[in-house]
């Protein structure tokens, strides 16, 4: 025991970072370490022996155990005075020129979006983010039963008892939006609704409040063939890269009828993404005609007027072209992060122009 006890606090003491602090820890005191294979071995010792072994095993234990607590506590303090020494500053000093702020990418991608729609004729819309539930839900042909409609997934306002007011919640999407768009403005009709909307979810790829672009076309002879034509314009100018190939395929929306999921071409390439070339797909969107119960809801003849709608994720198509890994830090207000992908104040995205730097 004595050659164990100075062969891992003489360990502990070298450790130059906590990586190797765990690794010494596991083969030590881990469910396989030695002193964990050492006390095995006491079942097959005799009681006066026990006596003896188990409480000299269990103070090594303990003695490694503290070692390393004082290990990583001494490497933390290392690496804080690391950190205050090369971070200081210089109250005194004269005031520095104030560093020139930089557009979120969430912004910019809103702008270019803007940019290539407004060139096909698509004009601006937007709604409330707090709307009632026949707005978000009803008028979108979403049934009452839907999962959608369920509080694991959407964010119910508060309401006081005896309140009968319509329920309200954080809209789901931006599909209100052109449904009060329609009860305004009528047929024919070209939009898109981009702005932020909220689900309960959290993970690499999904936040609670996220962004959103749905885009709606409404006229007499309007038909997937334009849809197409619309997506694949929008993809081309907004990658920049002519003649991305798209994919639809059938799937079902309550809003739309028939309803498409759209997919790009890509490829991955020593673990990096490629848009607009390969053999591989990527699903961006989801599409489809818009169901004659919607453009009743919103207040035009669906036996005169027919359309296309469509929805993308703003962060997502984001990530997809600028290369970012983590859909969180989108909203982690961490300035390195935004300076690092963040863009000039001057950068105007335009078609004729180019849409980023």
């Amino acid at each position: 025991m004595d050659d164990l006890k100075g062969k891992y606090l003489g360990q502990i003491a070298d450790a130059a970072d906590e990586a190797s602090l765990e690794a010494i820890r596991l083969a030590a005191v881990g469910k396989k370490g030695e002193v964990a294979l050492k006390m095995r071995e006491l079942g097959k010792m005799t009681p006066e022996e026990r006596q003896v072994a188990g409480p000299q095993l269990n103070a090594l234990k303990d003695e490694i155990n503290s070692a390393l607590a004082a290990r990583k506590a001494s490497l933390a303090d290392a690496a804080l005075e690391e950190r205050l020494r090369t971070e200081w500053l210089d109250v005194t000093l004269p005031s520095r020129p104030a560093r020139q702020g930089t557009l979120h990418p969430i912004s910019q991608v809103t702008e270019e979006v803007t940019a290539i729609f407004a060139e096909m004729g698509f004009a601006v819309a937007e709604g409330p983010r707090i709307d009632t539930d026949w707005y978000n839900f009803d008028a979108l042909n979403i049934p009452s039963h839907h999962p959608a409609r369920a509080e694991m997934d959407t964010f119910y306002m508060h309401r006081k008892d005896g309140d009968n007011r319509p329920p309200h919640v954080l809209r789901t999407h931006t599909s209100p939006v052109q449904i009060r768009t329609m009860e305004e403005m009528g047929a024919p009709l070209r939009i898109i609704c981009p702005g932020g909307v909220y689900r309960a979810d959290y993970d690499q790829t999904h936040t609670p409040m996220f962004h959103q672009v749905e885009g709606l076309a409404l006229d007499r002879d309007i038909s997937m063939a334009n849809l197409k034509w619309v997506l694949e314009e929008f993809f081309s100018a907004y990658f920049e890269i002519d003649g991305i190939k798209t994919r639809f395929r059938a799937s079902h929306f309550p809003f739309t009828e028939p309803s498409a999921e759209v997919d790009i071409q890509c490829s991955w390439v020593d673990g990096q993404l490629r848009i607009g070339e390969g053999d591989g797909w990527m699903e961006v969107l989801g599409s489809g005609m818009v169901h004659p119960k919607v453009i009743a809801a919103g207040g035009i003849d669906p036996e005169v007027y027919q359309g296309f709608a469509f929805g993308m994720g703003i962060d997502r198509i984001a990530m997809l072209k600028y290369g970012i890994p983590d859909l969180r830090a989108f909203f982690d207000s961490d300035l390195r992060w935004l300076r690092h992908y963040g863009f000039s104040a001057l950068d105007t995205p335009t078609l004729h122009g180019g849409l980023s730097r």
